[in-house]
């Protein structure tokens, strides 16, 4: 299980305070560092932001996947937001995002990286997913919902 492994509950945050992009960076990093506290946070937002000037990653309707290499982080680490307000993040719709995947790697987690945006651009083509995530109460069924999904994906590939 890809997505499984790179999740996890203690890194999804409901309800997300932020109103645009760079502060969602700032939400999310800082739900990171507070378990990881040995990590530079302004080295993750330094490489999310070179990142992010390339192209939007807000690519799905309602959907962004930010994602940066960086030596802060060892393998693949992914967190999870959630605006029921939406967020202003330039997206390539112009519309507003509700869910943020965010995926960070290590240098050396390059191949479980493309993986695991691979199976979410897989997952996000199914709307019962977006939904599915978008409709839970808290963090352990934004978890379970992602694995249940890649369960039926894994399945049918």
């Amino acid at each position: 299980m890809v997505l499984g492994s790179v999740f996890a509950p203690d890194l999804v945050k409901l309800d997300l305070e932020s109103e645009d992009k760079d502060e969602v960076f700032e939400e999310l990093i800082e739900l990171y560092i507070s378990s990881n506290p040995s990590a530079s946070r302004s080295a993750i937002l330094s490489a999310l932001k070179n990142r992010e000037q390339k192209l939007s990653t807000g690519i799905k309707p309602g959907v962004a996947l930010p994602h940066a290499q960086t030596d802060q982080v060892s393998g693949v680490r992914g967190i999870i937001g959630i605006s029921r307000r939406g967020i202003d993040y330039e997206a390539l719709d112009g519309k507003p995002v509700h869910v943020i995947f965010l995926l960070l790697s290590s240098p050396d987690g390059c191949a479980l990286h493309l993986r695991a945006l691979k199976r979410l651009s897989l997952l996000l083509d199914d709307p019962d997913f977006f939904q599915s995530v978008v409709g839970q109460k808290d963090a352990g069924g934004v978890y379970d919902t992602i694995c249940k999904f890649e369960d039926i994906l894994a399945t049918s590939m």
